[in-house]
């Protein structure tokens, strides 16, 4: 594959051009949400890109490896899943998300809470009945069983029957479970520097559309159940009503440096003068970036710098760039944005 060549309309902060006055938050968002200022990013990864192991990495380089040897003798059998198209995209383009289909999700769900319930009531089911036990006056044995029973045949058999039937489903009936959803949720597109947010009307997709430089990133702080201020990061155009959450792939969490290296990772990741990200799941498509590709030949940068890497040195590595986020220093940065837009005070 060939480097992608940029388009005249992609981000780079070197041709920002003047924009329009950004229009006010109103009403609950003002109140809960938080501007993140633009620019001085740093070369950071969140968790939720430090992804996959250098394991998994390896796993699908093999099985790119026999695919393509048996398609050139045509004896290639595709993989159950491999025909469906989930709508995802992770390259040196276009970051693209899509959900699953909710029926997708049951079963996943499904097979996570049958577990879940399973060890506990296991664990406590049998700390239950020794307790009950000990405090027999005679025939211990006995009154362990019959109090161990009483929570193993109501709940925790059954717990593990619906464990075992979606797992049963999930690893061995794939066709029953994974079904893609109607489309893309949002997309990042470094190529073209544009974001674009699909929705889904009946049968008709309605894509909306605004350049990445008219966003600005927001932390949304709302209470959880327990009245505790949980934060999410999200991209907004000033200009219409364009949202993207970003809860999906970065989950809501009380602290905000993950997410704040979530937009400096945005912003690195958009910024065709910056190289992408040096992150596990973009090693195999930095050499189709033009901007990428120059600086790993100017740097000499191992083009299997994370393929390679050993489990423990990787593990070393996640600790490092956890310790670089904690000490990120977003909120004190000047936002360069503000030498193009007006905002509102």
């Amino acid at each position: 594959m060939t480097c992608s060549n940029y388009t005249a309309t992609a981000y780079s902060p070197e041709k920002l051009p003047r924009q329009s006055a950004a229009k006010s938050r109103l009403g609950f968002r003002r109140l809960t949400g938080r501007r993140l200022p633009w620019g001085n990013t740093r070369e950071l990864v969140p968790d939720t890109f430090m992804r996959p192991e250098p394991e998994s990495l390896r796993f699908w380089e093999q099985g790119y490896k026999h695919r393509d040897e048996g398609k050139a003798k045509g004896t290639y059998k595709p993989a159950p899943l491999e025909h469906i198209d989930f709508h995802d995209r992770c390259d040196h383009e276009h970051y693209r998300h899509a959900p699953w289909a909710g029926r997708a999700h049951f079963w996943i769900y499904l097979a996570t809470f049958g577990k879940g319930i399973f060890f506990v009531f296991l664990f406590f089911g049998a700390w239950g009945a020794l307790a009950g036990a000990m405090r027999a006056t005679q025939n211990y044995t006995q009154a362990f069983i019959e109090s161990f029973n009483a929570v193993f045949f109501a709940v925790t058999l059954p717990s593990l029957g619906i464990w075992l039937i979606a797992s049963l489903v999930i690893h061995r009936l794939p066709r029953l479970w994974a079904k893609p959803a109607k489309g893309p949720k949002w997309e990042l597109n470094r190529r073209t520097g544009m974001i674009t947010l699909f929705k889904y009307r009946r049968k008709q997709v309605v894509e909306e559309r605004a350049p990445f430089h008219e966003f600005d990133a927001y932390i949304n702080t709302t209470p959880d159940r327990q009245g505790l201020p949980m934060n999410v990061l999200s991209l907004e155009h000033r200009y219409s009503d364009i949202r993207i959450f970003f809860g999906d792939i970065q989950p809501p969490d009380r602290n905000t440096q993950q997410l704040c290296a979530l937009w400096d990772f945005i912003q690195n990741y958009i910024d065709t003068s910056h190289p992408l990200p040096d992150a596990p799941l973009f090693e195999e498509h930095r050499k189709n970036d033009p901007t990428t590709a120059e600086y790993d030949r100017t740097t000499g940068r191992n083009p299997r710098h994370w393929i390679d890497m050993d489990d423990a040195t990787f593990k070393e590595e996640q600790v490092k760039m956890r310790a670089r986020v904690d000490m990120i220093d977003t909120f004190s940065r000047p936002n360069l944005m503000a030498r193009y837009v007006e905002y509102p005070l």
